[in-house]
């Protein structure tokens, strides 16, 4: 069965004004379908059906297929990204109330340290939030590079690709940045992520 292009977890207008309608249709109805739609093509075309959507992008890093690995790498990154959203901000509690004060000691300090990072990040990727061993790290990612591939486990993400924001912030990162870390944030992803229980929902993407 071919992978196909994974329903929002809201209505496209419910992150606005933070994110707008009209994002979502080109950011997640374009771009994001775009990459369904050559994964795909690629996966016919090396014989890789009935894989998973991880399975796939392992083995695209694994062979060095560079195609294959950006547009089915991209799935996994976005669907990952529109569960790190959320229209009913709620503040981190439990485990990760308490890995967040231990590792940068208040909500706060890591938000701007995630800023920080996704703002001085070079071009185009990824701002994330993982767990690594025991303790929290702030990183990022080139272009379409993703957690599927390396050995700490994805909590929350930021897309810093310009179509991200062009529209609603006219390529203005920060602005972005700002509203989107103070006002839609889904920790309550993130606490699932710690848990074992959110992931799944990127990994079954298609």
């Amino acid at each position: 069965m071919a992978f196909e292009l994974p329903a929002l977890p809201y209505p496209k207008d419910a992150l606005a004004p933070t994110m707008s309608a009209e994002t979502f249709d080109y950011h997640h109805g374009k771009h994001h379908k775009a990459y369904v739609d050559k994964t795909n093509g690629f996966v016919t075309e090396k014989g890789l059906e009935g894989k998973s959507l991880v399975e796939v992008i392992k083995h695209a890093k694994e062979t060095g297929d560079k195609g294959l690995f950006n547009n089915s790498a991209q799935i996994w990154n976005h669907t990952f990204f529109w569960n790190s959203l959320t229209p009913d901000y709620a503040a981190p509690s439990g485990k990760l109330a308490e890995l967040i004060t231990a590792e940068f000691g208040s909500t706060e300090e890591l938000v701007k340290k995630l800023v920080a990072e996704s703002t001085n990040h070079f071009a185009s990727g990824w701002g994330w939030l993982v767990l690594e061993g025991d303790k929290l790290k702030v990183t990022s990612l080139h272009d379409a590079d993703t957690p599927v591939v390396y050995d700490y486990k994805p909590l929350l993400t930021i897309d810093v690709w310009e179509h991200a924001y062009y529209i609603d912030y006219r390529n203005a990162r920060p602005g972005y940045l700002g509203a989107l870390t103070g006002k839609i944030l889904n920790w309550k992803f993130a606490e699932q992520n710690l848990d074992g229980e959110g992931v799944s929902r990127a990994d079954q993407a298609g």
